[in-house]
Order: C-alpha cells, then structure tokens, then sequence
C-alpha cells in the first residue's frame, strides 16, 4: 500500500492516519486561543491537554493571586467528568482529557475531536480569566 509521510503520520490512500514508528505515539500540538494545547494519539484514543490558564506572579502589579489559587482549586469539580485539571510546578493550569478515537483514525475525525475539545474547554477559560487567573504565555 502506498503512503505518504505527514509528520509522524503515514496517510493511507483512504485517509486513515497511522504512526510511521510502531511504537510511536504521534502527538498533534496547536494553539487555542493563544494556549498550548497537545494531543497524542493512544492505542485507546487520543490524550488532549491544554494550559488553560496561569496563576499570576507575585510581581505582577494588582495581582489577585489568592483568587487566582482559589478558580484553580475549584477547576476540578466543575469539569466535565473524565477531565482533569492539575496545577505544574511553574503555576500553569493544566487541563486533560481524553477523547475516543477509532483506529485507524484519519484526519476529519482528528480534528473533529480536537474542535469538540476546544469548544468544550472555552467556558472555563472564561471563568479562569474571570478570577484573574489568565493565560500569560511563560517566559523564555
């Protein structure tokens, strides 16, 4: 069968998407709204994660870092079930899920999961932005 080389992707003359390694887990990264976001597909699916938000420094002037402690800490309880959300060690809001998958995939069905992800995740970017915990993008 004859493929053509898309990244980490083979594309078969029907579309699907598979790894060019066997063992690779191709991964996907974009921007939603000026955030990182990530997918890698999974023998199960596919991973989506996004920074959704960062908890403001202590040399930011007016910052409300408390509020902003406090919208991350309720995060987890107010996501759709099966997301989650972690705080990183540099103060980014992390927010994953995962999102079903057949396989082979192919590249509609990529982006349709990634577009039912983004629209998913948008009104809690609006409420962390509402608690002054908005998406600065980390220094270089």
């Amino acid at each position: 069968m004859d493929t053509i080389a898309l990244g980490p992707f083979s594309v078969t003359p029907d579309g699907a998407l598979l790894p060019r390694a066997p063992d690779a887990a191709p991964a996907l990264d974009f921007a939603w709204r000026g955030r990182r976001c990530t997918a890698r597909l999974a023998p199960d699916g596919m991973r989506i994660a996004a920074d959704a938000a960062r908890i403001p420094s202590t040399a930011d002037p007016g910052a409300d870092r408390r509020r902003a402690f406090d919208a991350a800490a309720r995060l987890p309880g107010r996501l759709p079930a099966g997301w989650r959300a972690r705080l990183t060690p540099d103060h980014r809001i992390r927010v994953e899920t995962s999102a079903p998958l057949r396989a082979p995939a192919n590249a509609t069905a990529l982006v349709a999961a990634l577009v039912r992800f983004v629209l998913a995740l948008d009104p809690y970017l609006d409420g962390l932005e509402a608690e002054g915990a908005a998406w600065t993008p980390p220094a270089a």
